[in-house]
């Protein structure tokens, strides 16, 4: 499934060369000429999700400290690609890179592949002169503690074209984050210790705004759903997915999807009039609601809501940055949960919840079902039903430590379900963690990883990484490689 969440387009990184007037204006004209190219050059690359804007060559503190004030205050700016063509003197980037708020990106480049061994001389060596001039930067980034991606290689290189397109995408979601409102229905699942956390200190980290709202808030709304917009969705739902024969229009629950087309109907009202990207809910304060919102979560996620259950505001952001991270890459991103385990062979996970898991990571049309939950003291709840699609993926955690977030990333291969699961009326995934279940299971334990996730087909580790040091989050992966001592060892490190 291929779907655009957001329009990535929208969004500009600039690209900005640094130098000096040693050189003389012929050099200058030169390095410039040459930027243009290089920047034109990536930003037509059909992978880059982005638009490229050549910004400016820079040679003076006063322009890169004005610079730096532009970038932070254009909305379309999500981040800087800085190259050094010549040696640009570091101390001229300390005011601006002091003020800058944008990710940033060194591209540590040059303008020609290779050296041209019959023809150097010394002119060449003056134009050329990326490999110590982008040494230079790179120490004052250093020693300011300036959180970059680094990327070495020449500017055509498939790799080198791949990691800026990665860091792109990464660059996007935090622009989003900035932005982030996220609506709590109702509180935390009583008791729960995970779900929890300090919502100032994750604006202060990651820019969204977590506040909670009564159900009567969404009530309101829900009440005020027309029956003819009701008759509209259900009509959607039936040419859309497989509905069961008991909740087709002749059906004895035929009512329970009517009801559910309210719900969503409802709450995409209260979202829609508040600005809200992502939101949670949870089944013990559901009030005045006669079944828990299944279907329309379910649809809200695949448009590109983050969504997390019982209160888990963190899974709930993280769902809507990956969502927007990924806009317009096949395969789909979830909300999901490691439900139960299957410990003979190699060992499996069975991901799944009670209700709520996205229909972007679905292999086929998804059935329309109606089943008891046995948990919420409310009647049945409508709900998509699916097997998730084999292939490489990946699952996400944002916990609070205290003194700092942790991201918690472990790859997986999702499978084929080994027999089929007639009885289980739930969407659901199917996986083998890496580098097996035992190991990775006691790495998430000992790292204090989530019990709720977000599950990605179709990002890398490198896209939550560099997502987690744009924000200066703690970066935890679980993978093939993983070894429980060295682990452990690294959790010691990081402790504090």
């Amino acid at each position: 499934m291929k779907k655009q969440i957001v329009s990535l387009k929208q969004f500009e990184v600039w690209f900005i060369t640094g130098s000096q007037h040693l050189y003389g204006k012929e050099v200058l004209k030169e390095v410039e000429k040459n930027s243009k190219e290089i920047a034109s050059a990536i930003g037509n690359q059909k992978r880059i999700s982005v638009a490229v804007k050549y910004k400016k060559l820079l040679t003076t503190p006063e322009a890169i400290f004005q610079l730096c004030k532009e970038a932070n205050y254009e909305d379309k700016c999500i981040g800087l690609i800085a190259w050094m063509h010549t040696f640009s003197p570091a101390k001229m980037w300390i005011n601006g890179l002091k003020i800058i708020h944008k990710p940033m990106l060194h591209l540590h480049t040059q303008f020609n592949s290779s050296i041209p061994w019959n023809k150097i001389d010394m002119d060449f060596m003056n134009r050329n002169q990326s490999a110590h001039g982008g040494r230079e930067f790179g120490f004052i980034n250093t020693r300011m503690r300036i959180a970059r991606k680094v990327v070495v290689g020449h500017w055509k290189d498939e790799e080198v074209v791949n990691s800026i397109s990665t860091w792109a995408r990464a660059a996007a979601a935090y622009a989003d984050s900035q932005k982030m409102k996220i609506a709590r229905v109702g509180d935390n699942m009583r008791q729960v210790a995970v779900t929890e956390g300090n919502k100032v200190s994750a604006q202060i980290q990651f820019g969204y705004e977590v506040n909670g709202y009564g159900t009567g808030d969404l009530m309101k709304h829900i009440s005020a759903i027309k029956s003819k917009r009701i008759k509209e969705l259900v009509d959607l739902y039936l040419s859309t997915y497989e509905v069961s024969r008991s909740l087709g229009k002749k059906g004895s629950k035929h009512n329970s999807l009517k009801e559910a087309a309210r719900i969503e109907l409802g709450l995409r009202s209260f979202l829609e009039e508040g600005g809200f990207t992502a939101f949670t809910d949870t089944f013990e304060d559901l009030h005045g609601l006669h079944q828990l919102p299944g279907i329309a979560v379910q649809r809200l996620m695949a448009d590109g809501y983050g969504f997390g259950a019982e209160g888990d505001w963190k899974t709930a952001a993280l769902v809507r940055t990956m969502k927007v991270m990924a806009s317009g890459l096949n395969g789909g991103n979830s909300f999901m949960e490691d439900y139960t385990y299957h410990f003979d062979g190699e060992g499996l996970v069975l991901g799944a919840h009670m209700l709520e898991i996205c229909p972007s990571i679905a292999e086929l049309k998804p059935t329309c079902e109606i089943h008891p939950l046995s948990i919420g003291s409310k009647s049945a709840p409508v709900r998509l039903v699916f097997e998730a699609a084999a292939g490489l993926a990946l699952n996400a955690s944002v916990i609070d430590m205290g003194n700092k977030f942790r991201m918690i990333v472990n790859t997986v291969e999702a499978i084929e379900p080994p027999s089929k699961l007639p009885k289980l009326p739930v969407a659901r995934a199917v996986w083998k963690p890496q580098p097996d279940l035992k190991t990775s299971a006691e790495a998430w334990i000992l790292a204090g990883g989530a019990h709720h996730t977000c599950y990605s087909q179709n990002l890398s580790v490198e896209h939550l990484r560099d997502f987690a040091e744009m924000c200066g989050v703690e970066f935890i992966l679980i993978d093939k490689e993983t070894n429980i001592n060295t682990f452990k060892q690294t959790l010691k490190q990081n402790y504090q």
